[in-house]
């Protein structure tokens, strides 16, 4: 018998929506776990027994349930904070229900001897930025100027350190943890990457409250935004500069801009297999610059990054269609 995809992510995931109807269609057998709303809408079940383990997961709201020996592959897309039958659970109580439910439940996942896209240790081992950079750079990639610091002083002497501008650039998320937060305690939609003016030089005794990211701005002639599912590689050639809204930050979806696919140069194809295979991991989103003078600057790697918004501006790419498929092989 085929084995099941197990979807672990949250209840307003796009890609999952999407996503499930295609397996459906294969023939592949889905259940989705929604963080949001674990444990309150699961019953799960994990027994050690006579040398025997059993352990399964539950939906409550449509009764389906997962006997997990019958999982072949794991899509780990999203986190989210986990919800409780009972909504009014104080800090403390809440702290130590968190870290139940965390021990409880990939106590059980991390049992799987199965395929993973990708293994949360590896997820969590490929998100530091600053690691990042130090790997692509010993892997042949050029890196951009960079520095991460509290100090002022250290920004300034960086600052001086070459011609053109500087960019300021958040390393966890440029929603300023708004993730995290519920609406009524969120203060602030979000940061992208910000250009550095002599105002804000004048004023940077704010960077000792913590550690700021700074980088020497890259000219760019476009962007690449490389997309690995297995050994798939989509690279989406992005014209960010045909309009000042996206001219530093090409994040910025009311520019009407172009994305086309294009093929990479093999040794660039191969470098960004090799960077992202060197973290273990199954699928990845890379940003790299390519400058006037031809030259490709890596800028980041988004190992759980969006790839829906690519798909929908080039519908060649099918890239929910090889997921599906990258998964579906293993299951079988």
């Amino acid at each position: 018998m085929a084995k099941k995809v197990l979807i672990v992510s949250n209840s307003a995931d796009l890609h999952v929506d999407l996503l499930i109807p295609i397996l459906q269609a294969k023939g592949c057998a889905a259940f989705r776990i929604d963080l949001d709303a674990f444990p309150r809408d699961y019953q799960s079940s994990q027994w050690f027994a006579a040398g025997s383990l059993r352990q399964s997961i539950r939906h409550l709201p449509s009764g389906d349930t997962l006997d997990l020996a019958d999982v072949g592959a794991i899509w780990s897309r999203k986190p989210a904070e986990f919800s409780f039958l009972s909504p009014d659970l104080g800090v403390q109580e809440r702290a130590y229900a968190r870290g139940e439910t965390e021990q409880a439940l990939f106590g059980m996942l991390y049992t799987l001897d199965c395929f993973w896209m990708s293994h949360p240790l590896a997820l969590r081992g490929a998100m530091w930025k600053g690691e990042q950079l130090q790997r692509a750079a010993r892997m042949g990639f050029r890196i951009p100027a960079s520095l991460t610091t509290n100090s002022p002083a250290e920004v300034s002497a960086f600052r001086a350190s070459f011609d053109g501008p500087m960019i300021f650039k958040a390393l966890s998320s440029p929603n300023l943890g708004g993730e995290d937060l519920a609406d009524e305690d969120r203060v602030a939609n979000g940061i992208g990457t910000t250009l550095v003016d002599d105002a804000m030089l004048e004023n940077l005794a704010s960077v000792a409250e913590l550690a700021c990211h700074f980088q020497q701005y890259i000219p760019k002639q476009y962007e690449l935004r490389v997309t690995i599912i297995g050994e798939r590689v989509f690279a989406a050639k992005i014209h960010s500069q045909d309009d000042e809204r996206t001219a530093i930050d090409s994040r910025d979806m009311s520019a009407d801009i172009l994305y086309e696919a294009t093929v990479l140069p093999d040794a660039l194809r191969e470098r960004c297999l090799a960077f992202v295979r060197s973290y273990g991991l199954a699928y990845s989103a890379l940003d790299l610059i390519v400058t006037p003078d031809d030259d490709v600057v890596f800028l980041e790697n988004n190992p759980v990054g969006q790839f829906l918004y690519i798909e929908q501006l080039i519908p060649a790419f099918a890239m929910l269609d090889a997921l599906a498929g990258r998964l579906i092989e293993e299951c079988a």
